[in-house]
């Protein structure tokens, strides 16, 4: 009896040290945006003068949305083809499903460097050779975030596809409905859960993304990320720290409510049964 109290109280020990170790730092950065000090390493006082430092600048402000206006695109494409793949995925038979998922998936496990230099790579070629595609720049960056997004997409969306069931569709075609009034009315508010927090994990992929983007950008496309890591090259600073902490919250609202969509669609799924 002892001794299972004894583990269980190791075991919570060691996951509290686990957090600590990975979201101390990140406690740091967001404690020191809001000193008052110029002095990142020594505390002065509450302030938010940095904050309002950031946005002053014209440099912050256009990455900044530059890489919203990435961010939305991104979502808005990488839901609809995501959705569209998903939905072709969940329940055919073909003998192409299992080598097409390998490929859609391929994109989650490769690293990103190695998606980053071949995007660069093919981005630059088709642009050499193909006179509408884009030249590298801010166009080039929303295609690289898509294709690397719409994994993610069609790997939440596939999941509740397929773990719905059949049977209200069914159901609905028994009754007289077709195929666009079936999806509209049955299918498609049940899958709206798990549409919504696909397209938001993709928005937050983007809006953080620095590697793909700093490959397929060109020397006057910066995004948000790209410029915090240009500054933090020549020593951090207590702005790059408020801009740190604005992008932690964006990321962390996006994934806490992606995570709260995808936790309530079992109940929104048995309601509806």
């Amino acid at each position: 009896m002892h001794s299972a109290q004894t583990r269980r109280r190791l075991l919570s020990g060691w996951g509290v040290l686990v957090l600590l170790f990975l979201y101390l730092p990140i406690a740091v950065v967001i404690v020191y945006a809001f000193n008052s000090s110029r002095d990142v390493s020594t505390w002065k006082g509450f302030s938010l003068h940095w904050f309002s430092a950031a946005f002053r600048s014209d440099r912050y402000v256009a990455a900044l949305e530059l890489s919203l206006k990435i961010a939305a695109l991104n979502a808005l494409f990488a839901t609809l083809l995501g959705t569209a793949a998903a939905l072709a995925l969940g329940r055919s038979r073909s003998k192409w499903k299992v080598p097409f998922s390998a490929l859609v998936f391929l994109t989650l496990v490769v690293p990103e460097i190695v998606i980053a230099v071949a995007s660069r790579v093919f981005f630059v070629q088709a642009h050499d050779n193909v006179g509408l595609f884009p030249a590298l720049g801010w166009k080039t960056i929303l295609l690289a975030h898509v294709v690397w997004s719409s994994a993610v997409v069609v790997l939440i969306v596939r999941a509740r596809f397929t773990g719905m069931g059949s049977a209200l569709e069914e159901a609905s075609f028994d009754l007289g409905a077709g195929p666009l009034s079936t999806f509209r009315q049955v299918t498609l508010p049940r899958l709206a859960p798990a549409i919504v927090a696909g397209a938001l994990l993709a928005f937050t992929m983007s809006f953080d993304d620095y590697v793909l983007s700093v490959f397929t950008a060109s020397g006057t496309s910066e995004t948000w990320p790209m410029a915090v890591f240009n500054d933090v090259r020549f020593g951090v600073t207590p702005a790059v720290n408020a801009i740190s902490t604005i992008m932690f919250a964006v990321v962390a609202a996006g994934v806490a409510t992606a995570m709260w969509i995808m936790n309530r669609r079992g109940d929104t799924a048995d309601g509806l049964a």
